[in-house]
């Protein structure tokens, strides 16, 4: 095989460029790794979607949302440099996914390690509410706000804190795991310690400050004074009642307070707006004497009155007791309502406890006067009966008053306890006017006053001294119901006999008649008051007198024994003259027989006389005895 010769030999195909070079640029130049941050250009904005090249195969789409903050419209355009995260290289489309919202997360993140290593503040957002706190956005990356690092005082609402940027001191951060827990109390204790050392070494009471108003509660508002907290109790807000904080407070409205008390060693500080106002209870008892009328709004009803606005800041009470003559026992807000305007009355002004007791009935009518003018005592008037009572009727009277007919005043031979039962509610009844006190607003009226009072009658032949005859009507234990003539007496235990062994009640029957004194006349009490015993000790007096005395020695048995004796011989006497005239009636009557019964009478006449002279030499005995008697004892 002939070898080609020099001049045959073909030159390698030249390009002008160097392959070596090519090579080592080709080994410089490194693709994109997924997960990092590139820069890329926006290319396009289509819909919602932004067009970003990041010098890839393929461009990518970010959503317009993740380039805006929480709360605003994106702001980017066509030609804008941005930095975003790539994902991966292509996805089923074959575009690369690109991430705005995650680029920014690493840069920040970058930067708060840094801030975490030298303990510097970070700026954050509270934007959402999670189980035990908040979340906050950290330029891009999300952190944990637990619900005790809100404040230094447990806050119930952090609306006005949300949406507004706030200082935060990282507590902890994992970027493996992307956790961040974040605090905005320790920024405002460092914060504070500093500020309220300075402020609390000048500060004195009485001293007025500027602050912010920063939490509103029920109680009250909390003043911040430029690094230190003041309470402005919700009662040093304004003169006027307000019922919370709010009707005169906002949250960040800028206030003028003066510093009411100030205690060094908790280093609380009360505060009052109030006090930068004159007081309105000054002179007070001059602009509302007592007795004059005005006209006041209601502010406030509860159980017991309701609170009336005369100016700002003065309100007095209305007790329930003061609003209306008749309806008693009725809750005020059926009376009067809320910001309803009355007329009223002072009653009562004491300046140093800031009270004033106003009266809504003495503007009206007072229906108790009224009554007593057009309806005096003595006059019969129609009502209804209202309401029965264990202790009377309750009548309705014109006015719109109620008068009360007690149990005592139905009936005048009847307990109360019986005739009430005969009166049933809704009835209309007559009745008598009785008394009419306007001061206790009471009306007096009676049933039974309609008739005349039998006792009256019958009383004026029933008088002390006089024995009667009465009727067993009852038996107690203290002694005799009795009746005498129509009207009730009583007899007691100790005036039922002389002797105590007969003072018992259980020797009457009722029904049983008895003769008794008249001890007394109860007019008032509608009785009268009798004793068996009385009557007795008078019989006695009345026999000692006719038949002997006392000084005589002879005892009362002795007298009343010869009394009896001395009737017994003469009507034993007459019987037996009446029984020998029968005799002689029934003989012939002859000469002989009718001295035989001349002899018989005058028989009888002698042994009756002979009879009472053996009962006079009796007595003479017996008081010559007691005559014996008597000396031999002197």
């Amino acid at each position: 095989m002939a070898k080609p010769s020099a001049e045959t030999v073909e030159e390698p195909f030249s390009t002008g460029e160097n392959f070596a070079e090519m090579l080592e640029e080709s080994f410089r130049i490194v693709e994109p790794v997924e997960g990092s941050v590139l820069k890329g250009n926006v290319i396009a904005i289509e819909n919602d979607l932004a067009v970003i090249d990041v010098g890839l195969k393929s461009v990518g789409r970010v959503s317009l949302r993740e380039f805006a903050a929480h709360g605003e419209e994106a702001s980017i355009k066509v030609g804008d440099e941005v930095d975003v995260y790539l994902e991966r290289y292509e996805n089923r489309h074959g575009d690369a996914v690109l991430s705005r919202e995650k680029a920014r997360r690493e840069e920040a993140w970058t930067l708060l390690e840094t801030a975490f290593k030298e303990t510097a503040r970070v700026e954050g957002v509270i934007f959402g509410r999670v189980k035990g706190g908040f979340t906050v956005d950290l330029s891009g990356a999300v952190a944990f706000l637990p619900g005790s690092q809100v404040d230094i005082r447990p806050v119930r609402d952090i609306t006005p804190l949300m949406g507004t940027p706030q200082p935060f001191q990282i507590l902890k951060m994992d970027r493996s795991r992307g956790n961040i827990v974040v605090s905005r109390r320790a920024v405002l204790e460092e914060s504070r310690a500093e500020a309220r050392a300075e402020l609390i070494a000048n500060l004195k009471e009485g001293q007025i400050l500027e602050g912010v108003v920063k939490n509103i509660t029920d109680y009250g508002a909390f003043i911040d004074l430029g690094g230190v907290d003041g309470l402005l109790h919700i009662t040093d807000i304004s003169w006027r009642r307000i019922n919370h904080p709010s009707e005169a407070l906002n949250i960040g409205q800028t206030v003028n307070v003066q510093v009411i008390r100030f205690n060094a060693e908790t280093q609380r500080i009360s505060l009052g707006m109030k006090q930068l106002e004159a007081d309105p209870w000054e002179g007070v008892e001059a602009k509302y004497p007592i007795g004059a009328r005005f006209k006041g709004r209601i502010t406030n009803i509860t159980d017991y009155g309701a609170f009336v606005e005369l100016e700002p800041g003065v309100e007095a009470l209305v007790h329930v007791s003061q609003m209306s003559w008749t309806k008693k026992n009725v809750h005020p807000g059926k009376i009067v309502s809320t910001s309803q305007e009355i007329e009223v009355t002072v009653l009562d002004v004491d300046a140093q406890k800031r009270r004033i007791s106003l009266g809504l009935k003495q503007c009206m009518e007072n229906p108790w006067e009224t009554f007593a003018e057009y309806h005096p005592v003595g006059e019969v008037i129609e009502g209804d009966i209202k309401n029965v009572t264990e202790f009377g009727l309750f009548v309705g009277l014109p006015g719109n008053i109620d008068g009360m007919v007690h149990m005592s005043d139905l009936d005048w031979h009847r307990p109360g306890d019986e005739a009430i039962a005969d009166y049933k509610k809704g009835e209309t009844i007559k009745v008598k006017v009785l008394d009419v006190d306007v001061e206790k607003e009471r009306v007096s009226l009676g049933v039974k006053q309609l008739t005349e009072d039998p006792f009256e009658g019958r009383a004026s032949q029933l008088k002390k001294g006089k024995i009667v005859t009465c009727t067993v009507a009852a038996v107690q234990d203290k002694g005799i119901e009795v009746e005498v003539e129509g009207v009730r007496g009583f007899i007691r235990r100790g005036d039922l006999a002389r002797d105590r062994s007969e003072q018992r009640p259980d020797r009457f029957a009722v029904g049983e008649k008895v003769d008794a004194k008249i001890t007394s006349v109860d007019r008032s009490g509608r009785q009268i008051s009798l004793s068996i015993k009385a009557r007795e000790i008078e019989e006695e007096k009345k026999a000692m007198a006719q038949y002997g005395s006392s000084d005589s020695g002879a005892s009362l048995g002795d007298i009343l024994g010869a009394a009896l004796s001395r009737v017994t011989g003469k009507k034993s006497a007459e019987k037996n003259a009446e029984k020998d005239e029968e005799k002689a009636d029934e003989k012939p009557k002859t000469g002989a027989s009718r001295k035989a019964k001349t002899k018989a009478k005058a028989k009888t006449a002698k042994k009756a006389e002979a009879n009472e002279k053996t009962d006079e030499t009796s007595e003479a005995d017996g008081q010559e005895k007691g005559d014996a008697e008597e000396t031999k004892d002197a």
